[in-house]
Order: structure tokens, then sequence, then C-alpha cells
């Protein structure tokens, strides 16, 4: 993917806005989505992106691009909150050579503690029913 691809209406998050994949959401409005990532590099890794079909920071308008960071700015105080994490990496990658894999604009909001490893990006599906029970207390912190 190049930073200037046409977007591509197939992938999946554009499919989970649909509702046409099934996704643990943890906080919606009319601009933005917030779910869990099924592969988590830590447990409680969030994903925000915009509603809007962007493929990256550089197809973004600025009002979207501030639709996201508010999203994220109220959900990385719930994140860290509900996963007792002392701290919180925010992430966003642009292009498959910047380690994108989904060709939509997304933020990643992931929990860190010291001396727990993260895993890969998209390495290990985790268990459905606690993602749900994260989402929940994510949700409760907000």
């Amino acid at each position: 993917m190049q930073l200037t691809d046409a977007y591509d209406p197939q992938n999946i998050f554009a499919k989970i806005l649909r509702d046409e994949m099934p996704s643990i959401r943890v906080f919606e409005d009319e601009t933005t989505l917030a779910f869990m990532d099924i592969m988590p590099q830590a447990p409680g890794h969030v994903l925000v992106i915009p509603r809007v079909a962007a493929t990256n920071v550089l197809t973004l308008s600025a009002d979207d691009a501030r639709a996201v960071m508010t999203t994220t700015h109220l959900l990385a105080p719930a994140v860290q909150k509900a996963m007792e994490a002392p701290g919180l990496m925010l992430a966003q990658l642009n292009g498959a050579a910047a380690g994108q894999t989904v060709p939509h604009f997304h933020m990643h909001i992931i929990p860190r503690h010291k001396g727990l490893e993260m895993l890969g990006h998209g390495t290990e599906v985790a268990d459905m029913n606690e993602l749900a029970d994260i989402a929940a207390r994510i949700r409760a912190a907000i």
C-alpha cells in the first residue's frame, strides 16, 4: 500500500463499521468507533477509527483527525484505569512499510506494564469472552 492508494471499502474496519463483521465495541459517537483489538499486543488493546473512509493520516481530514484524537483522549485514561496499567502506548502507523496492516486510519491504545512484553502485531487471537469482560471494564471507567 502506498500512502496515497485508494480506499478499499472491503477492508476489515470498513466491514466492522457496516456491521458486516463482529466487533467488541467500547465506545462510539457520530464520527468515531472504538473497539477491542482481537489480536491484542497487550490485554486491553483498543483501536479507535474514524467513520469516514481514510487509509492513513495523509487521507484523513483535520476534523476527523481531531475526532479520533478526542475519542483517544477520552478512552486512554479509561483503558489505563481498567487495566491498572502504569503506562500507555499510543501508536498510529501509516503504510505497510510502517507496519500498518489494515488500510483504514486507526489509533492504537495499548496499556503497558513494566516487565510485561508486548505480543507482535497481529500474532495471536484473544479469547472473545475475555475481550468482552475487558471492554465492560473500560466502558465502566469512562
